[in-house]
């Protein structure tokens, strides 16, 4: 595979991943979503190597682009549907002075 390929095979797997975050998070799943989140960092450490001396056309820039463009929407509309989520977490810890106990309620009954 050529340097260029192997660039773009990177932003498209980290894209296809964003993609597959989202999906988890749109249906509240959140432990896969967990899972999926260290795919994607490794994922990113890995084009990090990948960038090094690529140089891109026009075109390529523009490809490059819209991939980051969007990586980051679906990072937005995750972070949309997991705010509610960690507002509700959080609420649940205000005037308490034992978050483990919070904890312990909340996933020792499951």
């Amino acid at each position: 595979m050529s340097p260029k390929a192997d660039y773009f095979a990177h932003y498209e797997a980290i894209a296809a991943v964003s993609e597959r975050m989202l999906s988890a998070a749109r249906d509240a799943h959140w432990n896969d979503l967990i899972d999926l989140e260290g795919e994607y960092r490794l994922l990113v450490d890995a084009l990090k190597a990948a960038d090094i001396g690529v140089r891109l056309t026009a075109d390529e820039r523009a490809r490059k682009f819209e991939l980051i463009r969007q990586i980051l929407a679906d990072d937005a509309a995750i972070r949309d549907l997991a705010s509610p989520c960690m507002a509700r977490l959080s609420a649940l810890f205000v005037g308490t002075a034992r978050p483990a106990r919070v904890l312990q309620e909340l996933y020792g009954a499951r």
